[in-house]
């Protein structure tokens, strides 16, 4: 490595959202530093993205860099999200379906009645344990409400967005070439190393050397970088993830706009439905072991009425699970090249930008040397795993039992992570979940509010002609009042479609 008073070279490989968001990031952190960043892409490779869903982590990069929604949101045909709604991945009466929400700052104050009702529930007492009815996020997406509330309304809202991926990736690179990121166009055709197996340059097909002292794999599935080159192992996720494919349908617009994701379990995986301003997102995740490409593209388009239109369909194939290590020698991996955990819960932008900024951290920290390697690559792969089993939970806990896929998810018991045993013990046991997290170290990557919604909203508990009534000694919640509150609160949203038309007017000359 340099010393620090010398300009350092920065060689990202790949567009797309991971390389140009990562550009930014760099870029914005780096910019009163002697850093030069530098973007390599091809015209001729695609990008993976279908149009996406993220989390509020999104809203924080894009306050980060002084962007207003009112420029980028229209420019990739974006929606807000509240949450997704998970249906049919349950049969149990009561439990088809539940919402996973982006938790208001108002819904502390009843997440902890969710809590003792859920844990009474768990111990036989029958109580009201939906987590539809003890927050606002689910009743603003079943009113396709916007989250930004009425200005007497003094409590501050959590989101995320859908949005076209292939757009916002045009958005972000005009924004990071904005912030001095240089871009060249060209395709590696060799990767020149060092004896000690350092990269020093990339060669291009046009025959262009392109130097750098550090160099980011953002190749997506390819891994140009870190597997090709640097022959960095993968750790697969397939023994607890069976889904490895994907097909994706665009279907007309809803006119009332949906502020919601929805996920729908099919009969060998689950579809995605993710609303923009010009179009409907449709998915179907799948394993390629249960059924074929074709049979899947099939039952999509019986789901989404489309069995006989001539619309086309896009397939793809996932590569589930992560890098040994993200950070070797003088190489990073961000987005695809260093992992993906399959779009269930939205996370791939979430990891991007974690990644980003845990590295522009260590690194500068370590003055510009790989001296924090190891810390970083602990930190990232303990995302990919705490994201991992709460996906996997979302499977676990399935009462589907109508394909052998679902019913060998469920049976699946024996590649279950020591930590998802412990959370699922704990449930089961009718202990105390929130502690369990906290002693475990794994809150960062979902918080308890998430896991009870999980287990929760599918109905984990005892079967019902088990429960017996509360007693006079039980605390009781009272949830009537709760859900009066709830919807007094929602009268100061508008829906989303009547929103956005009010702002984009507002933005016009």
């Amino acid at each position: 490595m340099q010393s620090n008073n010398q300009s350092r070279r920065i060689l990202i490989l790949g567009g797309g959202t991971a390389g140009w968001m990562t550009a930014m990031i760099m870029a914005r952190h780096w910019q009163k530093q002697e850093v030069s960043i530098t973007l390599l892409e091809s015209s001729d490779i695609g990008i993976i993205g279908v149009g996406e869903g993220s989390t509020p982590a999104l809203k924080q990069f894009f306050d980060m860099m002084d962007i207003r929604e009112q420029e980028w949101m229209p420019a990739c045909n974006a929606t807000y999200k509240v949450g997704i709604t998970f249906s049919q991945w349950s049969v149990k009466p009561g439990f088809e379906s539940y919402f996973h929400p982006f938790k208001f700052r108002l819904d502390e104050q009843f997440s902890q009645a969710f809590f003792h009702s859920a844990l009474m529930r768990r111990q036989g007492i029958e109580m009201p344990a939906h987590p539809n009815q003890f927050f606002l996020a689910p009743l603003l997406a079943e009113k396709h409400l916007a989250p930004l509330p009425h200005y007497n309304f003094p409590f501050e809202p959590a989101y995320g967005y859908h949005f076209d991926s292939a757009l916002l990736g045009r958005f972000l690179k005009e924004k990071a070439q904005e912030l001095g990121v240089r871009h060249k166009e060209g395709k590696v055709n060799q990767v020149i190393r060092s004896d000690s197996g350092h990269i020093l340059s990339l060669l291009t097909e046009q025959g262009e050397q392109i130097d750098a002292e550090l160099f980011v794999d953002c190749s997506g599935f390819a891994g140009v970088l870190m597997q090709k080159s640097l022959k960095v192992p993968f750790v697969g996720f397939e023994s607890n993830l069976f889904n490895d494919a994907a097909v994706a349908i665009p279907s007309p617009p809803d006119s009332h706009l949906p502020s919601q994701t929805l996920s729908t379990a099919m009969k060998h995986g689950w579809r995605w439905q993710i609303p923009l301003t010009n179009r409907n997102g449709n998915g179907y995740v799948y394993s390629s072991k249960y059924c074929s490409a074709d049979e899947a593209e099939t039952e999509l388009r019986s789901a989404l009425g489309l069995l006989n239109q001539d619309v086309p369909a896009r397939h793809l194939k996932m590569k589930v699970g992560r890098l040994e290590k993200h950070w070797h020698k003088n190489c990073l991996a961000i987005g695809l090249s260093q992992g993906f955990i399959e779009p269930l819960e939205a996370t791939a932008l979430f990891l991007v930008q974690q990644a980003a900024a845990l590295f522009v951290d260590a690194y500068e920290k370590g003055q510009f040397t790989e001296q924090n390697q190891d810390a970083y690559n602990a930190s990232i792969s303990g995302y990919f795993e705490g994201i991992r089993d709460y996906i996997v939970g979302h499977y676990i806990t399935s009462s589907r039992t109508d394909s052998p896929y679902w019913l060998d998810c469920q049976n699946n018991q024996q590649n279950l992570s020591d930590t998802l045993r412990h959370i699922l013990d704990v449930w089961h046991s009718g202990g105390n979940l929130a502690e369990e997290l906290r002693r475990e170290h794994i809150s960062r990557y979902y918080s308890p509010v998430s896991w009870h919604c999980l287990l929760a909203g599918t109905g984990t508990f005892p079967d019902p002609d088990k429960l017996r009534p509360p007693s006079p000694t039980d605390k009781q919640v009272n949830i009537r009042k709760i859900q009066e509150f709830l919807y007094r609160c929602s009268l100061n949203f508008d829906p989303q479609h009547q929103y956005l038309q009010q702002r984009n007017a507002e933005q016009m000359p």
